[in-house]
């Protein structure tokens, strides 16, 4: 957009594109005018001119196959990028790409899951933008920050009930008589095991034998980067042995992927007749439990969060029987 300003001797003529700026001045304002838009007009095809002629799609994919590949939570987010492809905003010129764009789309996917759901992929969206604009020169500027993001949702507080546990460990076959053979009893060991230890599906998924100590595990690599000793209660420990017992050390400790742990828990769940339960949830059932013996400092030194406010907030539940028994 052009502005003029009067001068003494003449007309002042301002232009910026896309963060590009030009001026000069002349002795009529008519004069001014016609170098404006001619100057706004090259400003334009030379900006464009800069930035590839791709669809946001070509972005997308690059930054899927060298940005996202290296992270520890490829697989989630690469899925999540696949479900963007798959939005029309994929096939938006590079050249023309907006945030208003950029908040259509977010209306879009507003319609089909939750806010959190959108705001995580808003997340990958402007981590792909920032870097396409720094490094490859793809995009002049991010699209995204200039969207406004959805609210954010109430903190998920769902916990398993003693018979809900009861009825899963029946449906994947699971029984602390007798080791876990096969991979649906070892879900089962995994899911009692989480409630023990606030582990996450692929730290336990992914536990090795020489990380296991008599009182703890050790977790080289975990999801925020940083490796953690989890301690082991009495029935972690029983479980353990239970599967020592069965693979003798030679593979990992439960022998199940986090994609078999996954299929095999939603089919036991859905046999068990049990609505709106995630493996996940066995996370917070465990914090909840273990704050009635650890503080909350100790509790983020076992969890490995590094923000106390998502552990208040979102993992730890108690109900408030819980907090009414400690005022007696």
């Amino acid at each position: 957009m052009a502005t003029f300003r009067k001068r003494s001797g003449g007309w002042r003529a301002e232009v910026c594109i896309k963060g590009t700026r030009a001026s000069a001045t002349f002795t009529t304002k008519r004069e001014a005018q016609a170098w404006a838009a001619q100057e706004e007009t090259q400003l334009r095809e030379d900006s464009a001119g800069k930035i590839p002629n791709k669809p946001f799609r070509d972005l997308l994919e690059r930054y899927s196959r060298e940005v996202s590949i290296n992270k520890r939570g490829a697989a989630r987010e690469q899925k999540m990028i696949d479900v963007i492809l798959r939005d029309p905003v994929a096939e938006v010129s590079l050249r023309m790409l907006a945030p208003t764009d950029i908040a259509a789309w977010r209306d879009r996917r507003l319609m089909q899951v939750s806010g959190s759901t959108v705001e995580r992929e808003m997340t990958i969206l402007s981590h792909a933008c920032s870097v396409a604009r720094r490094e490859w020169g793809w995009v002049r500027v991010n699209p995204v920050s200039d969207v406004r993001r959805p609210p954010p949702t109430a903190a998920r507080t769902r916990r398993p009930t003693t018979e809900e546990t009861e009825k899963l460990l029946h449906a994947l076959g699971y029984s602390s008589e007798a080791p876990p053979e096969t991979a649906s009893a070892r879900v089962g060991a995994a899911y009692l095991f989480a409630i023990e230890t606030a582990m996450r599906a692929g730290e336990i998924c992914g536990l090795e034998w020489q990380h296991v100590n008599d009182r703890h595990v050790h977790l080289p690599k975990t999801k925020n980067g940083y490796a953690r000793d989890v301690p082991l209660s009495a029935e972690a420990r029983r479980i353990i042995e239970q599967l020592r017992s069965l693979n003798g050390e030679e593979d990992t400790v439960f022998s199940v992927s986090t994609a078999s742990l996954d299929a095999l828990f939603r089919k036991a769940k859905a046999r068990a007749l049990i609505e709106d339960l995630h493996f996940h949830d066995t996370r917070r059932e465990a914090l909840t439990r273990m704050s009635k013996v650890f503080g909350v400092m100790e509790l983020a030194r076992i969890s490995g969060h590094r923000d106390l406010r998502v552990l208040q907030n979102v993992y730890y539940a108690p109900s408030v029987s819980d907090l009414a028994d400690k005022l007696d």
